[in-house]
């Protein structure tokens, strides 16, 4: 605990007090090389963190749906892609099949990964594994 303690007490206030930060706004344009290069390591720490709140904050059910409304024009916040493999030369993906070519029994992919879209080849075990997923195939067959 002693090592914390120095580090926030010491050497955190030590750290900051070197840094080369102007005292008015025309004093950044007048920073040199170095004094940026001494600007950059905090600056990388204090973006990362803003960052990693906010994707936190977005996470949240009650400040969640606020804050992504809000920040959906930045790089990082949109919502991810669930289609990143079929047809991506396409501006939308519409397939059509006949209900008399699917015989007694038609099995259809939404997960968006078979090799063999719109039907399913199992591609979901495998992305359910690795994202914790829950995602399956539609089944559509006639009634008996």
């Amino acid at each position: 605990m002693s090592a914390v303690s120095h580090v926030v007490k010491v050497s955190l206030p030590a750290y900051l007090e070197g840094l080369p930060i102007p005292d008015s706004i025309l004093g950044w344009f007048s920073l040199s090389v170095g004094d940026w290069a001494r600007l950059l390591p905090f600056g990388v720490v204090v973006g990362g963190i803003s960052f990693l709140s906010l994707k936190g904050l977005c996470a949240t059910p009650t400040i969640g749906p606020i804050l992504q409304d809000k920040l959906k024009v930045l790089p990082g916040f949109q919502a991810a892609r669930c289609n990143n493999k079929v047809k991506m030369d396409s501006p939308k993906v519409v397939d059509t099949v006949d209900i008399e070519d699917i015989g007694s029994k038609g099995v259809f992919c939404r997960c968006w990964k078979s090799n063999k879209f719109p039907y399913c080849d199992g591609s979901h075990v495998k992305h359910n594994a690795e994202t914790g997923d829950n995602t399956g195939p539609l089944i559509i067959k006639k009634s008996e």
